[in-house]
C-alpha cells in the first residue's frame, strides 16, 4: 500500500477516546480481565504477557544478542503494564502511546526505572522518537483497536525505519472480519486477512516469516526486516 494522507480527524478521535478511557479506568481498558486491578496483579499480568510472548521466543527476538544490550520498542504502552516487564528483560525500552493520560500513568509506573522511557505520539508514526535504532519492536492488544488500515500500514513503515536490519517486529492485528461494527470504531478495529497481512509486510520491506491466528481476534504476526 503506498503512503497515503492520514485522516487527522480520525487520529484526534482516537486520542480523545483513549484519553476518556484512561480517565474512566485506565487499567481496565488496557487489560479487560479485571475492572479493579491492584498494582501487584496489574504488573504481574504484564510479566505474564512477556513470559508467554517474549521469553518463549528469544531466539527470534534476540538472534544471539544479549537482551541487556538490546533496545526495544513497545507501540501502545498504555499504563505501562508490559513496559515494566520488558524493562526487566532488556537493556533499553521505549514506549509510545497516543493518549497523554495513558502516558502519564505509564510514566508513574516506570519511576525508578531509568532505562525505560515512554512518550506520547500522534497515533500513526514514531516521529516522537526521532531516529533512534531499535533491535526489536513489540505490540500487544493495540492494533486491534485501530480502525484504519492506512494507520496500521504507516506504523509498520515507521517500525521499519527504526528497526535494525534483520530485526523482528512482533505484533497483533485484528483478524476476525465479523467484529468491526463501524469504520471509525476505536475499540473494535479494522480486520486483516492473512493475504492482507502478507501484502502489508512486503509493501513495507518486511519478510512475514510466521503468522498465527488468521481469522481470529488476536492475529499474531512476525515481520522480519529484510
Amino acid at each position: 500500500m503506498p503512503t497515503t494522507e492520514l485522516d487527522p480527524s480520525l487520529l484526534e478521535k482516537m486520542r480523545r477516546e483513549w484519553d476518556e478511557r484512561a480517565k474512566e479506568n485506565a487499567r481496565y481498558y488496557v487489560a479487560t480481565a479485571n475492572e479493579d486491578w491492584t498494582d501487584e496483579a496489574f504488573f504481574a499480568s504484564g510479566r505474564q504477557t512477556v513470559s508467554e510472548e517474549i521469553l518463549t521466543d528469544m531466539t527470534n527476538i534476540c538472534q544471539g544478542k544479549d537482551p541487556k544490550e538490546m533496545t526495544v520498542l513497545e507501540i501502545g504502552c498504555g499504563a505501562g503494564r508490559v513496559t515494566r516487564a520488558l524493562a526487566e528483560v532488556f537493556g533499553r525500552v521505549y514506549g509510545v502511546d497516543i493518549s497523554g493520560e495513558m502516558v502519564a500513568r505509564a510514566t508513574a509506573a516506570l519511576q525508578g526505572i531509568p532505562h525505560a522511557t515512554v512518550v506520547q505520539n500522534n497515533g500513526a508514526d514514531l516521529q516522537a522518537l526521532g531516529d533512534i535504532q531499535v533491535d526489536f519492536a513489540f505490540s500487544s492488544i493495540v492494533f486491534q483497536h485501530i480502525p484504519s488500515r492506512e494507520v496500521i500500514h504507516n506504523y509498520v513503515r515507521e517500525v521499519h525505519r527504526l528497526l535494525r536490519p534483520g530485526g523482528l517486529f512482533k505484533f497483533q492485528v485484528q483478524g476476525d472480519a465479523t467484529l468491526q461494527t463501524s469504520a471509525d470504531d476505536t475499540w473494535l478495529g479494522v480486520p486483516f486477512s492473512d493475504a492482507q497481512a502478507v501484502e502489508m509486510a512486503e509493501a513495507c520491506g518486511f519478510e512475514p516469516r510466521y503468522r498465527h491466528g488468521a481469522g481470529e481476534q488476536y492475529f499474531w504476526l512476525w515481520f522480519f526486516k529484510r
